[in-house]
């Protein structure tokens, strides 16, 4: 597979289970065409033809499935990225290579293709406030995220691509949030130039966070 194509997101949950892992796959599918609300305990166990009881001893209940899946959709997209960004960072032999990739890895984050799933991650957020068990789950997941991209961070400091007098966890955070952002832009009437957009990022990058040539 191309480097810029995205990966295929593995959506196993981690877990040892196959009847947890099969019962949260099908709700993570049938999300991509219903909404949470919609779907029922009965349509669940029908699809996975995993039974009812099996369903309980794994969830407290039926929302806690639909939690579970819900994170998987969070936190997949920002596998995807990372995914990328690991390859960009083990085939670069050069600073200019690894900024190429990086740049090209923005450009793909930001593309109007991403943008269902930029709302989705924002309304999954949304939903953690009034939710403690999703809140605290997704807190993990997002932790987890973040510490992956720093851990890059570091590998690219360590390389010399990256500016190592800059803490790499804000350095992370900051990827993330530029990322996500864009979804400020999808949401206005008016949409800026993504060209013009990319460019500006790829020369804050350049100049902000990269070492000098």
């Amino acid at each position: 597979m191309a480097l810029w194509s995205f990966v295929e997101h593995n959506l196993e949950v981690k877990t040892a289970h196959p009847t947890k892992t099969a019962l949260v796959n099908t709700v993570v599918e049938l999300l991509e065409n219903q909404r949470a609300d919609e779907l029922t305990s009965e349509q669940v166990l029908e699809i996975s033809n995993i039974s009812k009881g099996s369903l309980y001893h794994h969830f407290v209940d039926f929302s806690a499935l639909i939690d579970a899946a819900r994170i998987v959709r969070y936190t997949r997209w920002a596998d995807q990225s990372i995914q990328i960004l690991t390859t960009v960072m083990n085939d670069a032999s050069n600073r200019e290579q690894f900024f190429e990739g990086l740049v090209r890895v923005f450009e793909l984050t930001q593309s109007p293709s991403s943008r269902s799933s930029r709302f989705e991650r924002a309304r999954i957020l949304g939903m953690a406030e009034g939710n403690p068990r999703l809140m605290h789950a997704l807190g993990e997941e997002q932790q987890r995220l973040t510490e992956s991209i720093t851990a890059l961070v570091i590998k690219a400091q360590n390389a010399g691509y990256l500016r190592s007098d800059l803490d790499s966890a804000s350095i992370a955070l900051l990827i993330q949030g530029y990322a996500f952002g864009k979804i400020i832009d999808d949401i206005a009437t008016l949409h800026i130039d993504p060209k013009k957009w990319n460019a500006l990022i790829a020369d804050v990058i350049e100049k902000s966070l990269a070492t000098q040539a």
